[in-house]
């Protein structure tokens, strides 16, 4: 199995011994040896579902043990179940299995329990088997950016709110590209990295290359990003539907290669051929390796 799946697997084992308690997304992410967002990053990308919202249902699905196998009162599982008051828990089973936990104990239905995925390679095969994209590995000069810098939440969280600030963090940035002086013409970068270990928050920059930092435009910041190995994908089409290039990077590409993520910042790597209303547009996402 690979490192990643082993990984995931690990965090994964982890949640079901810790079914009975809240459990905090950075311990699982601690568990299996990388960091929470790529946890998050690389768990949405092979089950389609948030860590958030895969935790929750495992807690559900022990409910239905508990309702099938014990005595115990509704509400005593829904309190085991990490619901603050039965009503709350009564709505989100309701929700999920399409009766009440009332209901669900005089039938006794077994097929409703929520089975957890195994993270082997066959797993990730029967996900993946259709994606062809092969990146092209290079090394990555240093970069010295100067751009607009943001903080949110990426796709992996339930706190998702890309497409409220960043869109408008680019327009900002592109009616600026005249105040910033010594810039690199012809490629502009968004650059993501975590803003620390153990949060899904991301920091973004929308910016440009310099080939030395003058007077800073108001509200502009500089950055460096050290050089490196890379992986670059193709992304074809809008900006919006890049988190289909992502998801293949991490979970099809990444899971399956000899390289590790270092944590240095994603790149995303905007040239002459992108267009922001052509779905015929072409763009990089880049994220930095080295071998296992």
């Amino acid at each position: 199995m690979s490192y990643y799946l082993e990984s995931i697997q690990r965090g994964v084992d982890y949640i079901e011994t810790k079914l009975d308690y809240d459990v905090a997304l950075s311990d699982v992410a601690k568990t299996a040896g990388i960091s929470q967002w790529h946890f998050q990053r690389i768990f949405k990308a092979l089950t389609g579902e948030t860590l958030k919202t895969y935790i929750r249902s495992r807690r559900l699905a022990a409910s239905l043990d508990r309702l099938l196998k014990t005595d115990l009162r509704v509400l005593d599982i829904s309190i085991l179940a990490g619901f603050e008051s039965q009503e709350a828990f009564a709505r989100a089973f309701k929700q999920a299995f399409g009766l009440t936990p009332q209901k669900y104990r005089a039938v006794r239905d077994k097929s409703l329990f929520l089975k957890k995925p195994r993270f082997d390679e066959q797993y990730l095969q029967q996900l993946t088997r259709n994606d062809a994209l092969t990146p092209e590995i290079y090394e990555q000069m240093p970069l010295l950016l100067v751009g607009l810098r943001t903080l949110f939440y990426s796709v992996d969280s339930e706190k998702n709110n890309i497409g409220e600030l960043l869109p408008p963090l680019w327009g900002s940035f592109i009616a600026r590209l005249g105040e910033i002086e010594n810039k690199v013409p012809g490629v502009c970068y968004g650059v993501v990295r975590q803003e620390q270990a153990d949060s899904d928050r991301l920091e973004y920059h929308a910016a440009i290359a310099v080939t030395a930092v003058a007077a800073l435009p108001e509200g502009m910041v500089s950055l460096r990003v050290p050089a490196g190995t890379y992986a670059r994908f193709e992304h074809r089409g809008s900006a919006p539907r890049i988190d289909h290039t992502v998801s293949y990077a991490y979970a099809t590409w990444l899971a399956q290669s000899d390289y590790r993520h270092t944590y240095a910042p994603d790149l995303e790597i905007y040239g002459t051929a992108y267009h922001p209303r052509n779905d015929d547009s072409v763009f990089h996402y880049a994220i930095p390796i080295a071998r296992r």
